[in-house]
């Protein structure tokens, strides 16, 4: 009784963080957007510093009508939304988030997280799919093309973080880095590798071809509406501090740091990414399809795998 007891209260302690986590760094877009480029309204208007804006937003999404496309698959339109979030939820899993923080090690962490990660890709083809129009169709196709291509240079980079640690395990990894310090110094390519795989992952400025206003409509979702719109947003960003968090874990020490309790460390670390993240988003122009794929599959590919070589020769050398 008391294990099941700790399991309902360990999946409510995600899910709420989840939710705030969503609501924090919607607000934090708003605002570096803001200053960024010199927007008036993200500045100065939703209450203290903006933060009341996000809780508007949230009554507006609540009282907007759901409605489902005629000859949409239902099941299909209807579970899309479920499916994009439910990765967002089951990384925390295996996150550490301290020395002892962590909700669960298993010895094959970062398999577990990057296999949970990849089922995205499912919740976008079934809300591409099941909607019953071309626009949204055409979106799907577009962000699964991107979400493959970039998805094996992206496990690729952490590879060499691996044969480094000798571990699958994310707490072994994060220990691991007390020997050679963080992991971003001797695979710094990796991390390069890893950090513009993960923006196109998240189908983030410049990469945002999946929902381009100007080609798509808004891309794979452009039939919801509401809630389960939000559902969407609420797993972008979720994401976005999940891939965020497994850099820190896999080339930022994690949680180490000096006189600072761990989890703040790997909080801050975290945050930082995601402020990186951002900065990128409302800096650089959106690239074409051409160039989005000749990156991924003529540059990041090729770079992650001549890394992993490197390692495995420094590995021999040594």
């Amino acid at each position: 009784m008391n294990i099941l007891l700790a399991a309902i209260l360990k999946v409510i302690g995600v899910l709420m963080f989840v939710g705030l986590n969503a609501y924090i760094l919607i607000w934090g877009e708003r605002k570096v957007s803001g200053h960024i480029q010199r927007r008036i309204g993200p500045i100065r208007v939703g209450g203290p510093s903006g933060i009341m804006q996000s809780a508007a937003d949230i009554l507006k999404l609540m009282s907007k009508e759901d409605f489902v496309p005629s000859g949409a698959d239902w099941w299909l339109w209807v579970l899309a939304p479920v499916v994009s979030v439910a990765p967002a939820v089951l990384v925390y899993l295996v996150l550490p988030i301290g020395r002892t923080l962590v909700l669960r090690n298993l010895n094959v962490g970062l398999v577990f997280f990057s296999s949970v990660s990849s089922f995205t890709l499912l919740g976008i083809f079934m809300a591409g799919w099941g909607s019953n129009n071309k626009y949204s169709l055409l979106g799907a196709m577009r962000a699964g093309a991107q979400l493959f291509s970039y998805e094996i240079p992206l496990i690729l980079s952490t590879i060499g973080v691996v044969m480094l640690a000798g571990s699958l395990t994310l707490q072994r990894i994060v220990a691991a880095q007390t020997h050679y310090g963080w992991f971003i110094f001797p695979q710094i390519v990796g991390f390069i590798v890893f950090f513009v795989a993960s923006v196109a992952e998240l189908n983030r400025t410049p990469f945002d071809l999946a929902e381009a206003e100007s080609e798509l409509v808004a891309g794979y979702f452009t039939e919801y509406s509401g809630m389960r719109w939000a559902m969407f947003a609420i797993a972008e960003y979720s994401n976005l501090f999940t891939l965020s968090a497994l850099g820190v874990t896999l080339f930022l020490g994690g949680w180490h740091g000096p006189l600072l309790p761990g989890w703040v460390w790997f909080v801050l670390k975290s945050y930082f990414l995601v402020f990186v993240g951002i900065w990128i988003r409302w800096t650089l122009p959106r690239v074409r399809i051409d160039q989005l794929m000749d990156l991924g599959w003529k540059f990041l590919f090729p770079v992650s795998v001549l890394n992993l070589l490197g390692t495995g020769l420094y590995l021999m050398v040594r």
